[in-house]
């Protein structure tokens, strides 16, 4: 396994705010994490609300953790709300079963 770099993890959150920006969403907050699941990369666009580098964050562990994008995890999480909740509820890192993750694999 590769080590994501802070240049890296940087280049990938200027894409991601600059695609926000060229499809028109409101304000974003985008936080790149590493295999582990630890930051590595964040930022949160003037009005953008308070929470929204915590949601990106529990999308972004709940993809990596479960290892698929978080759009298969929402449409598994329809399926098996149960299961999601109590995943929600132990996990040591946030999980957010919702889409807006992006998975990226070496």
């Amino acid at each position: 396994m590769n080590t994501l770099t802070l240049k890296q993890a940087q280049t990938i959150l200027d894409a991601a705010l600059t695609e926000a920006r060229a499809k028109g969403y409101l304000p974003m907050g985008v936080v790149v994490l590493d295999a582990a699941g630890q930051t590595k990369a964040a930022a949160r666009e003037d009005g953008a609300s308070a929470l929204r580098l915590d949601i990106a964050a529990g999308k972004a562990g709940a993809a990596i953790g479960m290892g698929v994008n978080s759009r298969a995890l929402a449409l598994r999480a329809k399926d098996l709300p149960t299961f999601f909740n109590a995943v929600a509820s132990t996990a040591s890192q946030r999980f957010i079963a919702q889409t807006g993750a992006v998975l990226i694999k070496d």
